[in-house]
């Protein structure tokens, strides 16, 4: 394995993974809303979702969803409803209490939300086509990508999360509250907009 290779790989890994998008939009405001412990079920159908995008892209498929814009395009508008929903939810949570329960923070919204993010297919596409790690393996060197993008991912959104749930302890006024809430909702909703354009 070459180590600078794999050094490089990791650091454009932890720039593309840990950089605001839809999915970690979605960790902050989920944090916000339920603390990071009501946020785990979330975070771990997210990561099942994304590990299976980046296992479709490591084997070849997300060609062929290229090669069939309507596939591409209907994530796309999957996505981009989940996003809206999930953006409104966010803006229009009351102030004062925090909700405890929702179906915008359910494992299977985060699975759907990691699996149908073509920003994440981009960018494990990128990431898969840069450097060589394992120069006479092709199988091993997308194996050990795999591996350590799926590490990667763990690692980064957790930290979103903890994020979100450091804001989830802070004590707002009421006010200050409903500006949280409606500017982490239009960031959900930018970050939608900047992935899906």
């Amino acid at each position: 394995m070459d180590t600078v290779a794999t050094g490089l790989f990791l650091t454009a890994a932890i720039g593309l993974l840990g950089s605001p998008g839809p999915a970690i939009a979605a960790l902050l405001a989920v944090g916000r809303a339920r603390g990071f412990a009501g946020g785990l079920r979330y975070f771990l159908g997210l990561q099942l979702g994304l590990a299976m995008a980046a296992g479709i892209t490591t084997a070849g498929l997300f060609s062929l969803l290229a090669a069939f814009p309507s596939a591409l395009r209907l994530m796309t508008i999957l996505a981009t409803v989940y996003l809206i929903y999930l953006a409104w939810k966010i803006a229009s949570s009351p102030v004062g209490a925090t909700p405890r329960n929702g179906a915008h923070a359910s494992p299977a919204m985060g699975f759907v939300l990691g699996l149908t993010n073509p920003k994440a297919y981009l960018a494990f596409a990128s990431l898969l086509a840069s450097y060589t790690l394992i120069k006479d393996s092709a199988q091993g060197d997308a194996f050990t990508k795999w591996i350590l993008l799926i590490a990667v991912m763990i690692v980064v959104d957790i930290i979103w999360l903890y994020v979100g749930a450091f804001l989830h302890g802070l004590a707002l006024s009421p006010t200050r509250e409903r500006v949280l809430n409606v500017a982490l909702g239009l960031t959900v909703l930018i970050a939608a907009g900047l992935a899906f354009v």
